[in-house]
C-alpha cells in the first residue's frame, strides 16, 4: 500500500486527485470554525458543556465525534451530513416500497442519475427541517440569540441548511474528482479529527491515577483492545469468497474463443460501513431532534429515548434499557442484508454470465446460477454482519461497564479503517488501470 501510495504521487493524474481530496478535506476543517451568526458562543458553550456532562446526555458528544467538532462549536457545518444520510436511507427503502423506483433503480446510470437527484432534494430539505428545530430551540432559550429576532431565525437555518448542502457537494466532488467515497471521508475526517483529545481523556480516566505497573497494564490492554479491533476490520474488508467461473469455447469466424476461466470475488462485507452508519442515524436522530425541541420527560417517549441511547445500554443501574442494543444489532444486521440486495443484483449477474458464455462449474445457468449466488449470499452476508456487530459492540460494553466513551469505538472504527482501506485500494486500482493503458498505447 505504501509503495502504491508512493507511485500514485509520481502519476500526474492520481497526484492531482490526491491533492485535491486533501484540499477538500482543509476546507471541511475550515468550516468547522466558522460560527453561525447571530448567536451568543459563550452561552451556547455553557449549554453544551452542562448538558453533555449529564448522565445519559453524552450522545451529544457522539454526535460531536461525527460532525469533527462542528456541533460542541456550533459552525456551519453543525448539521454535516447527518441530512443526506437519513435522506439516502429514505429513498433506498422506498425502492421496495415503491416498484416504480425499484424500476428506475435497475435502469442503469440513467435511473440511478434521478434517484441521486431526488436524494439531493430530500436532503435540503431535511436539512431546513432540522435547523428549523434547532433554530426554534434556540430562539425560545433566551440567551442563546444576541436579539430575539425572528430574522435571525431564518438566518441561522439558512446557514445550517447551506453548510449541510455544501459538505453534501464537497462529498460528490471527492467522489467524482478525487479519491475515495466523498461522504465516507468526510465522516472519516471528522472522527479522525477528535482522536487526539480521546485519547488524552482515556489516558486522564484510566492511566493517570494508576501507580506504574497498573498504569502500564491499563495502557497496554487498551492498546491490545484497539489494534485487535482494527485487525477485525482489515480482516471483514478484505475477506471474499471467489466464485469459480468457465467460459465455454466456441468458434467465432477461424478461430476458438472461450474455454478460460475467471472468478467472481463476493466480499464478505458486502454492504461497507453502511449497516452501521444507518442504524446508528435512525437511533440518533430523535434524541437529538426532542433535545432540540426542548422535549422533557418523563413520559412514554422519554422511556423510547432513553432505549434508542447508547449511553444507557448495558448501565447497571437501568439494564432494561439494554434491549435498546438488542434492536441496534438487529437494524445492522436487517441493514447489512438491505444495502446488499439494493447494490447486488444475483440475477443481473447471472444474466450477464449467460450472454458471455460462461457458467459455475456444476450449476446451470440463468436462474440457477441466481439462485446459487443470491444463497451463498445469505451465509456471507451474515458473516460480515457478525463481524460489524461484535466491532460495534465491544466499545458499546466497555462504555457500559467503565464509561470509557471514545471516538475510537467501533462505528468510529469501522468507518475510519474501512475509509482508508477503500481509499488506498481506489488509488491502487488507478495506478494498475494506468500501468495497463500505458503498456496498451505503448
Amino acid at each position: 500500500m505504501l509503495e502504491a501510495i508512493k507511485n500514485a504521487f509520481k502519476t500526474k493524474e492520481i497526484r492531482n486527485k490526491i491533492l485535491f481530496t486533501l484540499a477538500m478535506i482543509v476546507v471541511i476543517r475550515l468550516g468547522t470554525a466558522i460560527f453561525i451568526p447571530g448567536m451568543d458562543p459563550v452561552r451556547y458553550q455553557e449549554w453544551y458543556q452542562s448538558l453533555a456532562g449529564e448522565e445519559g446526555n453524552n450522545l451529544l458528544g457522539l454526535l460531536d465525534r461525527f460532525t469533527g467538532g462542528s456541533f460542541e462549536r456550533m459552525s456551519v457545518f453543525a448539521l454535516n451530513i447527518t441530512p443526506y444520510i437519513t435522506a439516502s436511507i429514505i429513498i433506498q427503502l422506498l425502492t421496495i416500497a415503491i416498484p416504480a423506483l425499484e424500476e428506475m433503480q435497475r435502469d442503469g446510470e440513467e435511473g440511478r442519475k434521478k434517484l441521486t437527484k431526488w436524494t439531493r432534494f430530500l436532503t435540503v430539505g431535511l436539512a431546513v427541517l432540522e435547523g428549523s428545530l434547532m433554530a426554534m430551540g434556540f430562539y425560545r432559550s433566551p440567551g442563546f440569540l444576541v436579539a430575539q429576532s425572528p430574522i435571525l431565525v431564518v438566518q441561522i437555518v439558512a446557514a445550517l441548511t447551506a453548510g449541510s448542502t455544501f459538505l453534501m457537494w464537497v462529498g460528490e466532488r471527492i467522489t467524482e474528482k478525487g479519491v475515495g467515497n466523498g461522504i465516507s471521508v468526510v465522516l472519516g475526517v471528522n472522527i479522525i479529527s477528535r482522536m487526539p483529545s480521546d485519547f488524552v481523556t482515556l489516558f486522564k480516566q484510566f492511566v493517570l491515577n494508576k501507580n506504574a505497573i497498573q498504569g502500564i497494564l491499563v495502557a497496554a490492554l487498551i492498546v491490545l483492545i484497539v489494534i485487535a479491533m482494527v485487525v477485525l476490520v482489515v480482516i471483514l474488508n478484505s475477506a471474499e469468497r471467489r466464485i469459480p467461473v468457465q467460459y465455454a469455447k466456441k468458434m467465432q469466424g477461424r478461430r476458438m474463443m472461450g474455454g478460460n476461466t475467471a472468478e467472481i470475488p463476493l466480499k464478505v462485507n458486502t454492504a461497507g460501513v453502511m449497516p452501521v452508519i444507518f442504524a446508528m442515524s435512525l437511533f440518533q436522530f430523535p434524541i437529538i431532534i426532542s433535545q432540540f425541541v426542548g422535549y422533557e420527560g418523563p413520559g412514554v417517549w422519554q422511556e423510547v429515548l432513553n432505549y434508542m441511547n447508547q449511553n444507557m445500554w448495558l448501565n447497571p443501574a437501568a439494564f432494561r434499557y439494554t434491549i435498546g442494543l438488542l434492536a441496534y444489532i438487529a437494524l445492522m444486521i436487517f441493514f447489512a442484508y438491505f444495502y446488499t440486495s439494493v447494490t447486488f443484483n444475483p440475477l443481473e449477474i447471472a444474466d450477464n454470465m449467460k450472454k458471455q458464455g460462461g457458467f459455475i462449474p456444476g450449476i446451470r445457468p440463468g436462474k440457477p446460477t441466481s439462485d446459487y449466488l443470491a444463497n451463498i449470499l445469505k451465509y456471507i452476508i451474515f458473516i460480515g454482519a457478525a463481524g460489524l456487530v461484535i466491532v460495534a459492540v465491544v466499545p458499546i460494553i466497555f462504555n457500559g461497564l467503565f464509561n470509557a466513551n471514545v471516538s475510537f469505538g467501533g462505528t468510529s472504527l469501522i468507518i475510519v479503517v474501512s475509509v482508508i482501506l477503500d481509499t488506498l485500494k481506489q488509488i491502487e486500482s488507478q495506478l494498475v488501470v494506468r500501468n495497463y493503458k500505458g503498456f496498451l498505447e505503448g
